[in-house]
């Protein structure tokens, strides 16, 4: 019978680790007890996949991608939802008495004998990532929602008694509307979907999840469901149920594995009925460290730089929807600390921020950010965070605010980094105020990743080489479609820059009122990358494709 490999020696005979670190791992495993694999991956030595890989050698057994398979709910069944979370196991396929289960960890022997006597059948263990089989638990496991439509919505949304009594007098004629309800949200959060959109037509409603970037339909379903799922939604955001000649603003928060997600609505009323939009705040998205976000080796060098300067202002520019709000948020998360008072005011407020101090603009009681910012400068704050940057007053108080020893983060619409000292010179900032307390503009861009599991490379074409300025040959990957990236060809977004950093030069072209051009020229010779650059070097790194370039920096 043949002896099986150890992992360790299965990752050094691949060249993947060498004596010296399996010695190092074996050393920390005798004093923390932790498995190889997990001290391996945490210390840097081998990666994720290397270690999937190894124990599928290990074990001899398949390796599965649960994100491509669909499996049938009569197989989920076979497994109790309480063993499959215990052990992190899916089943996958029931084959002549044989169930075939996806784990994260396959050689733990006591979870496959405790499945084998709960089913009754003989196991055949698969291994598959912890990410991958959590996801296909929330997925396909149903809590029996139709049945206990009322105590699955009470656990999810957290409101007051008064309101959940009202509630309960809707969920006892109507309960597979909360199942409705549910359904879409949590598949929301389990697609990564940003936004949710019900809308009214003359005869159904649509639902529309935006991925990436994008609107995707999900479903239709006949239209004498929408008001009942109107007044449900109002009633979670605490709205005027019986209003619906205007639009309306609330927001709730809604558990979903064990995390709590801010959800923010906006219910408008259309010709054929109150439309609703649900933006998903999820607050582990939002708090990036500054090495999640993208930045390269000299802009990440900048950054740093900026963003711990004693006073002054640092710009986020881009369109809607291009990741400011996130990348400002790092910022503040990457300088926060006790001796600091941070103050924000935001339209909305997005996220709660620890240690954070924020306000929200209110334009129904005329409370705008120009007054927010007048009440935070009474506040002693050492760093300030204005949602936005929308004309002449809110920019003049923000000028003020760095003049006197503040440091001020906010957004900005403009095209690019360089565009944004002209569009502050249009509100009237005069140029010496600017080049005194400008700190740093950056410019943002969210471009889709490419699938991992279905992209392919191809030889750039002529064409291709030219968008890319580059002469010698080269492979770039294209977008495909698979059931893991819902036969799109992306998976997630990353950002591209373009950071401009406040130098004397550059202040004294400000001050000599010198055109955008005149300042490019000089910041491209200094170093700077534009969006176009920057997204290039994403393409060929093989992160982005070509046709993402062309759609948002070209």
């Amino acid at each position: 019978m043949a002896v099986k490999k150890r992992l360790g020696e299965i990752l050094r005979t691949e060249g993947l680790l060498s004596d010296e670190q399996l010695s190092l791992a074996l050393e920390i495993q005798r004093k923390t007890e932790e498995k190889l694999g997990d001290i391996l991956v945490n210390q840097g030595m081998v990666s994720y996949d290397e270690i999937l890989t190894a124990i599928k050698r290990q074990l001899n057994i398949p390796m599965l991608e649960l994100d491509e398979i669909h499996i049938k709910q009569e197989v989920i069944r076979v497994l109790p939802e309480k063993l499959a979370r215990k052990y992190s196991a899916v089943p996958v396929r029931l084959d002549n008495g044989e169930l075939l289960v996806a784990m994260s960890d396959p050689s733990n022997y006591f979870a496959i004998d405790d499945i084998r006597l709960a089913t009754g059948y003989v196991i055949k263990p698969a291994i598959s990532s912890q990410d991958q089989v959590l996801r296909n638990i929330e997925k396909y496991y149903d809590k029996e929602k139709a049945q206990k439509a009322a105590e699955v919505f009470q656990r999810s949304v957290v409101m007051s008694r008064n309101q959940v009594e009202k509630l309960e007098t809707e969920l006892n004629q109507d309960a597979p509307i909360i199942q409705f309800i549910n359904t879409v949200l949590e598949n929301a959060i389990i697609y990564k979907a940003s936004d949710v959109h019900i809308e009214p037509e003359d005869a159904e409603i649509r639902v529309r999840y935006r991925v990436d970037g994008f609107l995707e339909e999900i479903l239709r379903s006949d239209i004498q469901i929408l008001e009942p799922v109107v007044s449900i939604v109002k009633i979670m955001s605490n709205m005027n149920i019986s209003e619906k000649r205007v639009p309306q603003d609330g927001r709730f928060l809604y558990r979903a594995s064990g995390k709590f997600v801010d959800m923010r609505v906006s219910v408008v009323p259309t010709i054929y009925g109150e439309k609703i939009v649900i933006r998903l705040l999820n607050k582990d998205d939002a708090l990036l460290e500054l090495s999640r976000l993208g930045f390269k080796e000299r802009e990440n060098e900048i950054i740093q730089r900026t963003i711990r300067k004693p006073y002054g202002i640092v710009l986020m520019c881009g369109p809607t929807g291009s990741g400011k709000t996130t990348t400002l948020y790092s910022f503040i998360n990457e300088v926060n600390d006790v001796r600091k008072n941070i103050v924000t005011i935001e339209d909305p407020v997005e996220y709660n921020l620890e240690g954070v101090n924020q306000m929200q603009v209110n334009n129904k009681i005329g409370f705008t950010f120009a007054d927010g910012l007048r009440s935070i400068l009474r506040q002693d704050p050492d760093i300030v965070l204005v949602g936005e940057i929308r004309d002449q007053e809110t920019a003049e108080i923000s000028i003020r605010a760095a003049l006197t020893g503040h440091l001020v983060f906010s957004t900005i619409h403009t095209n690019n980094a360089v565009s944004t000292i002209s569009r502050l010179k249009d509100m009237d900032i005069q140029p010496y105020l600017l080049a005194s307390t400008l700190a740093g503009v950056i410019s943002q861009r969210l471009v889709r990743k490419v699938c991992p599991f279905c992209a392919i490379s191809e030889p750039a074409s002529a064409y291709e080489k030219q968008i890319l300025g580059v002469t010698e040959d080269v492979m770039l990957k294209k977008s495909v479609g698979c059931p893991s990236c819902n036969m799109k060809g992306y998976k997630g977004r990353t950002a591209v820059f373009e950071v401009l950093e406040m130098d004397d030069e550059i202040k004294r072209l400000i001050v000599e009122d010198a055109s955008d051009l005149e300042i490019e020229k000089y910041a491209r010779q200094s170093g700077m990358e534009s969006l176009k650059e920057s997204c290039i070097s994403k393409v060929l790194a093989g992160e982005t494709t070509i046709e993402e370039l062309m759609r948002t920096t070209l």
